[in-house]
């Protein structure tokens, strides 16, 4: 937390330079199209297969466990770092052989209402794409050495190199005649996209090598990753193996569920959730990589006060932000997924579609930010099963109420219905990892949370109203158009934001107080 101010800028930074990627692709393949579908299917793959592997066991298991032996004077923590990292390279390289040779089957798993055209294009781009898996384990295995040492803003600033790289390919492909129509696709514009896109996420894993120089750390394959308790890294993964499995269930489903509500409805939900993502990233990932190391720390010491001290902070300090936020995305959706979506190749009813979603996904922000900090506790804990266990119930009530959705609701609509799935199904996850959590660690600061909780409610209400007064009045007058949007946006948010920061004063919320000292200050 000590570098709080310079992680949320990096992430800031890589999260709004990963967002205009997004803008870049969008305006270049078409927002609605069917090109960017296969595109965004075949993209996403590796990163799903990667989660699925091995995303859930670096995420949750080897920082805790770096800093474990970071504190043991009998253990070599580089040699230790070093065959941990030959044991993540050797393992997926026979992953992303194996997943290419099966890249036809992977396609017909994720989107089986793809046409014939749409899949052979879907399945060239897989084939090109699967090789980011080793990169993304790379990088990840870099990261979590980073942050063991407490290195936290250098691998956040490194994604932004990746999309640079991408950005570029967008933009050249724009420039050599690409459009948004697959069937004039041709084959240097389909290598152009291969290539660049994999080549970016290979420039973030070297800018993360290079990091690890800096911070003393040597990249180096040792031939036998044996003498870092396989075994035991294998148990503590295990559980996370299957939260993660069933979240990739979750996405086979939604996936396959998007790919059958009309053309362009995968991109649709695709892009409105990557924007949904970002205040999570730029604030409760920030907060979450601050905090796990210290946590960790004071989970080893059986320091259970100091463990719910740190939670209780990072989910107020998380929260000030992102209640109204959330009113934000809920009220101003439509309007923000037509500013960032309608360029280029796309379709406005497409960017329209998009904001109705993002819309849906406002309410999911806070609770799905909860839920992820709390789980964190159990992680620092080195216990993987009690969140293996409540993330799979999560997944199961998102998979049931979204095949639900998809009897009652037709048409493009469902992707609207599969957002609102997703706030309840988080929802629940958040309910029931604070009980089981305040059964592991006691109280956890309950009635200070909920105090500043409903405080910050009252404020994001009143500002989400205004908020909407200010879109009803404006919209006669200005219209639905781009440049009428953008005006929409800008004072519908002001006036809100305005009227928030008013009423976090009045209502006298502390943690508005402290998140604008630490800002001026630059310390957290």
């Amino acid at each position: 937390m000590r570098t709080g101010q310079a992680m949320a800028t990096a992430t800031l930074v890589s999260r709004v330079t990963g967002f205009v990627r997004v803008l870049t692709l969008v305006a270049a393949l078409g927002l609605g199209t069917r090109l960017l579908d296969a595109y965004t299917v075949a993209n996403v793959t590796p990163n799903s297969i990667y989660e699925l592997v091995m995303g859930g066991a670096l995420a949750s298991v080897i920082v805790p466990l770096l800093i474990r032996t970071a504190a043991d004077e009998n253990t070599d923590d580089e040699l230790f770092a070093q065959r941990l990292l030959s044991l993540i390279v050797y393992a997926l390289a026979v992953v992303v052989i194996v997943t290419i040779i099966a890249a036809p089957l992977l396609m017909d798993l994720y989107a089986s209402g793809f046409t014939p055209e749409q899949r052979r294009t879907a399945i060239v781009f897989t084939r090109f794409f699967l090789p980011q898996i080793l990169f993304y384990g790379v990088s990840a295995a870099l990261a979590a050495i980073l942050n063991a040492r407490d290195r936290f803003v250098s691998p956040m600033w490194a994604p932004v190199a990746n999309n640079l790289v991408v950005i570029t390919t967008a933009l050249v492909f724009v420039v050599i005649g690409g459009t948004g129509r697959l069937e004039t696709l041709t084959q240097a514009q389909t290598l152009l996209l291969s290539i660049g896109t994999s080549a970016g996420v290979a420039v973030q894993m070297l800018v993360l090598i290079v990091a690890g120089r800096r911070a003393g750390f040597r990249v180096r394959l040792r031939a036998d990753p044996r003498g870092i308790g396989i075994r035991r890294i294998g148990v503590m993964a295990g559980w996370t193996v299957l939260s993660v499995i069933a979240a990739q269930a979750v996405f086979v489903v939604i996936t396959d569920l998007a790919s059958q509500a009309g053309p362009g409805a995968v991109s649709v939900y695709s892009n409105a959730y990557t924007l949904f993502q970002l205040p999570y990233a730029v604030i409760a990932v920030t907060i979450i990589t601050g905090v796990l190391p210290m946590m960790s720390r004071s989970a080893a010491g059986r320091d259970f006060p100091r463990v719910t001290a740190d939670l209780s902070r990072s989910l107020r300090l998380s929260s000030t932000v992102l209640v109204p936020v959330a009113a934000g995305l809920v009220v101003l959706g439509p309007q923000l997924a037509t500013v960032l979506f309608a360029h280029g190749n796309a379709s406005p009813e497409a960017a329209r579609l998009t904001g109705s979603v993002l819309a849906a996904y406002g309410l999911a922000l806070v609770p799905f930010a909860g839920y992820q900090i709390m789980l964190r506790v159990f992680y620092a804990f080195g216990d993987t099963r009690t969140p293996a266990l409540i993330s799979t119930g999560v997944s199961a009530v998102t998979i049931a109420t979204c095949l639900v959705a998809a009897r009652l609701t037709p048409g493009p609509d469902l992707v609207i219905a599969i957002a609102g799935c997703t706030a309840l199904a988080y929802a629940t996850g958040l309910v029931v990892t604070a009980a089981v959590l305040r059964r592991r660690i006691g109280l956890l600061d309950g009635h200070r949370l909920l105090d500043a909780h409903a405080r910050m409610l009252v404020a994001a209400t009143v500002a989400g109203l205004t908020a909407a007064v200010t879109v009803r009045s404006l919209q006669s007058a200005v219209g639905t158009a781009w440049t009428g949007s953008a005006v929409t946006v800008l004072l519908a948010a002001a006036a809100g934001a305005g009227l928030y920061a008013l009423g976090a004063r009045g209502l006298r919320i502390a943690e508005f107080g402290e998140l604008t000292a630490m800002i001026r200050t630059g310390r957290a």
